[in-house]
């Protein structure tokens, strides 16, 4: 009897180990996908526990190179941030791992996919929606908003169990009790002993980034340089090293972000489902990059285009957030994104010191700086008594606005000041 494929995004760990072989127990052959993103892991162990728990097959990707090409730089460009603070390195990750997914599904001729994310987490959201909108046609199997698994398995307990009962190899300690997410771009830590976001985050949760106490006292400088907004060389102005390649200067932003304390964060932010979570996330590299790359918009970026374009990056940030990678929407503020980058060229510098980045300088070749103008010694073509005919024209509103309030609405703010006082 021919059994229907499911492909499993799998990780080795207790949850998906546990649906792995729920899944076999229904009847599917299920073929397990494991997406290298930058994560410490042992594959070869993962493949290893996969199979012996019973997949068929086990397909370990290298998506590290995509991953910082065609969804960290393509974030960057937008200057995308969550809420003001966060960097988003898992909603980054989601989208590319449920591409390969798809692409998996189809070469295997699966008609489903199958992954472990809660219903209460923004998971769910970014992996069905990348799966639906690559293949409408596929079907998603998510045990844990299906009713029969969540009768089956209450709680850790219950997993442990069935783990035990079927001989699944589990490291499970109350080491850590909180749950983290780890890629190239970052690590988080939520959940468990976080959930009080009273409660300072402990120094030996934080693995990506070394202490800011515990840093070198000496800082580096280095120089990141930039083309039409992607950076393409990083050097270290003190030993003379240089990266080009897009995953190895990325990698090495890391470490020297690691090394100094670099881009730590401690929020409570807004899920997507409506609930408040309190994450610590550490994006070393990330946070560098994106200080050197907005930096450089301030010389070669016309002024109306970058504030137009910063009234889109909440929204764009978003629908990163909310796992709408793959979006008409989206597909419209790339492009918009993609023509406001079009020389954006340069270098900054930056020195990297105790868990600051600080720009040093900057140089563009199609820099829009003018010291002339800039210059309080020199006029440099521009005529300080033009300004008053100016000031005048754009003052007209503001005269009519005072003769308008001066009928005394009863709601204007100005009013209330002078009470209080």
């Amino acid at each position: 009897m021919n059994q229907e494929k499911v492909v499993l995004a799998y990780s080795g760990g207790l949850d998906t180990s546990v649906i792995l072989k729920w899944l076999q127990e229904k009847g599917y052959d299920v073929i397990c996908y494991v997406a290298d993103v930058g994560q410490k892991e042992d594959f070869e162990a993962v493949r290893e526990k996969a199979m012996a728990t019973g997949a068929s097959k086990v397909y370990i990707e290298d998506l590290k190179k995509e991953f910082v090409t065609e969804y960290i730089f393509a974030a960057l460009k937008g200057n995308a941030i969550y809420e003001g603070r966060y960097l988003l390195g898992t909603a980054l990750a989601r989208p590319l791992i449920a591409k390969r997914h798809i692409e998996i599904a189809h070469e295997e001729g699966a008609g489903y996919v199958a992954h472990g994310a809660t219903g209460k987490g923004n998971d769910q959201v970014r992996f069905e929606f990348g799966f639906y909108a690559l293949d409408p046609s596929i079907k998603v199997i998510a045990p844990w908003k299906n009713p029969e698994f969540l009768a089956e398995f209450k709680g850790r307990t219950d997993l442990l169990n069935y783990a035990e009962k079927h001989g699944i190899p589990c490291k499970v300690t109350k080491a850590k009790s909180y749950s983290e997410d780890e890629n190239l771009m970052h690590i988080s830590h939520e959940a468990g002993i976080l959930e009080d976001p009273a409660q300072r985050c402990t120094e030996d949760i934080y693995s990506m980034t070394t202490s800011p106490k515990e840093a070198p006292d000496i800082e580096d400088c280095i120089d990141i340089e930039f083309k039409d907004g992607l950076p393409v060389r990083v050097k270290n102005l003190y030993d003379g090293t240089e990266f080009t390649d897009p995953l190895e200067l990325f990698v090495y932003l890391n470490e020297i972000g690691k090394k100094h304390g670099v881009g730590r964060i401690d929020i409570v932010e807004n899920r997507y489902v409506g609930i408040k979570s309190r994450g610590v996330y550490e994006t070393p590299g990330g946070k560098i990059l994106w200080d050197a790359h907005r930096d450089l918009e301030g010389i070669a970026m016309d002024k109306e285009v970058m504030h137009l374009r910063d009234t889109l990056i909440p929204t764009f940030s978003k629908l990163i957030y909310n796992g709408y990678w793959f979006s008409p929407e989206m597909d419209f503020l790339m492009a918009a994104f993609e023509q406001s980058q079009l020389k954006i060229d340069g270098t900054v510098s930056l020195a990297i010191y105790k868990g600051n980045v600080t720009i040093i300088g900057r140089t563009s070749p199609v820099s829009l700086y003018n010291s002339d103008l800039a210059s309080m010694d020199m006029e440099g073509g521009y005529k300080q008594e033009e300004a008053a005919g100016f000031i005048n024209i754009n003052a007209i509103r503001l005269k009519a606005h005072n003769i308008l309030m001066k009928q005394k609405n009863p709601y204007d703010w100005r009013d209330r000041l002078v009470r209080k006082k």
